[in-house]
């Protein structure tokens, strides 16, 4: 597989997640197992366009670092503190908001090649990380501890090979020729589009209530 096929590959399937299930893996229903609860862990990331974005964006901008792991390690044991935050009744404020709103930042950086220092951003990717973890405990509420521990597992591994492989991607990209340079960048212009959708549409959602 060649390496200039990433944006139409990642755009696919960023274009293909389900945002309505973006919190019920197993089509709403509580894991009951182990397995029920790893597969569910695996397949969150991967359904949930919003959470699927940022994480492509973690793994480009671990890539603009030189491939660096530590910031995409920081942002998955963030989302395993947020999930468990959620389940022990720890609240956060407009989740949603902030789960766009870090997808537009974090795109508009790569795209713009605002190349921040690694702490700054594995500090922006481990606050981002406990806002897209409680959002993914949703789907976890009123678990045992044996499918709460697949699944915390199953979607940890999940994000963290993600992030790695399109990291590694990326620079190959970049130490490619300079043709396909842009390519990383039209992906984060892919999940800058879906941020940006995000918040308009939770825009929408509090004019309305209000």
């Amino acid at each position: 597989m060649q390496l200039r096929l990433m944006p139409y590959i990642v755009g696919t399937l960023l274009m293909t997640a389900t945002p309505a299930l973006a919190h019920h893996p197993m089509g709403g229903g509580t894991p009951q197992s182990l397995l029920h609860g790893f597969l569910s862990g695996v397949g969150h990331p991967i359904i949930g366009m919003d959470h699927l974005a940022f994480i492509v964006l973690v793994g480009l901008g671990s890539a603009l670092l030189g491939g660096k792991k530590l910031p995409a390690a920081i942002f998955v044991a963030a989302t395993l503190i947020g999930c468990l935050a959620l389940i022990s009744g720890v609240s956060l404020p407009f989740v949603e908001i902030t789960i766009s709103l870090s997808i537009i930042f974090v795109a508009s950086l790569i795209i713009f090649s605002g190349i921040l220092n690694n702490l700054a951003l594995t500090i922006i990717f481990g606050t981002a990380g406990l806002f897209h973890g409680w959002a993914y405990g949703k789907a976890i509420i009123g678990a045992e501890a044996a499918p709460l521990s697949s699944y915390l597992f199953g979607f940890g591994l999940t994000q963290y090979i993600i992030a790695l492989l399109v990291s590694w991607t990326a620079l190959k990209m970049w130490q490619a020729q300079s043709s396909q340079n842009s390519q990383p960048r039209i992906v984060a212009g892919v999940c800058l589009g879906i941020g940006i959708t995000f918040f308009i549409e939770q825009i929408e959602g509090l004019a309305f209530r209000l």
